[in-house]
């Protein structure tokens, strides 16, 4: 399979819009209310089903990006990687979630799946809820989420949920404003991520195919902790943002 920014739908929705240009494109929120979402998002499975979405390991994503902000005054969430759309327009019900991204969420954005990094920030990023060990364990989870509270037993039991999940996750502490390279092998065992020809995340597990490309900057936030804490929603912006990807390629193996 290849992918080109060209060659991907665009989806905007309210003040969300996408400007293309030779080789590059920019997601753009000039501002958003927090009563309306706003998305700016290009993609590949535009009115496919989820078994037929184009990616497959093992497959490679490689661009360059950066964006309008350092990652402490962006708000919504931005990025672009694999996902299975867990909620897709006109169908029904709600997928478990697979993704393997690079991923943006700005307060309140609070996930915070993997023992030891921020809920929110740039990080590089997997997890897979439809995992069998997961779906082993989801029986339990209202008891998890209150032995949870108690520290000790979080530090003790929280890598074994994550473990489940298969959540690997790493903050990427470079400057968001300035030019980078991305790059992400997605294999059917593992997944890597490189920044600047730089390794920065070898994850040990990866979600199985197929899912879809996707990059895109919204105004939404969601919470979800080992501790039970769970919600969604939207936040404002008061000003211009965008992330801006160039020389996008995506590759079979």
């Amino acid at each position: 399979m290849t992918a080109h920014l060209d060659r991907l739908s665009a989806l905007e929705i309210n003040s969300g819009s996408v400007v293309r240009s030779a080789g590059a494109a920019r997601f753009v929120l000039p501002g958003a209310d927090a009563r309306r979402y706003s998305n700016a998002q290009l993609y590949d499975y535009a009115g496919l089903r989820r078994r037929d979405f184009p990616a497959r390991p093992p497959v490679r994503l490689a661009c360059q990006a950066r964006f309008s902000h350092r990652a402490a005054a962006l708000r919504g969430t931005a990025g672009f990687g694999f996902w299975n759309q867990p909620f897709m327009p006109g169908a029904l019900g709600l997928r478990l979630p697979r993704q393997v991204w690079f991923f943006f969420g700005g307060a309140p954005h609070n996930m915070a799946l993997a023992k030891g990094v921020p809920g929110a920030g740039w990080k590089a990023a997997t997890a897979d809820f439809s995992r069998l060990s997961f779906l082993l364990l989801a029986p339990a989870a209202p008891l998890g989420f209150l032995l949870m509270r108690t520290p000790s037993l979080y530090e003790r039991l929280w890598p074994l949920g994550q473990r489940a999940i298969g959540v690997y996750e790493a903050l990427l502490p470079h400057d968001m404003r300035d030019w980078h390279t991305y790059r992400l092998d997605w294999l059917p065992r593992a997944a890597r991520f490189y920044v600047d020809g730089a390794l920065v995340l070898e994850a040990g597990h990866a979600p199985r195919g197929p899912l879809g490309f996707v990059a895109w900057m919204d105004n939404q936030y969601a919470v979800l902790t080992p501790q039970g804490r769970l919600g969604m929603g939207l936040v404002a912006i008061d000003g211009p943002q965008w992330m801006e990807v160039a020389d996008l390629a995506v590759e079979s193996l």
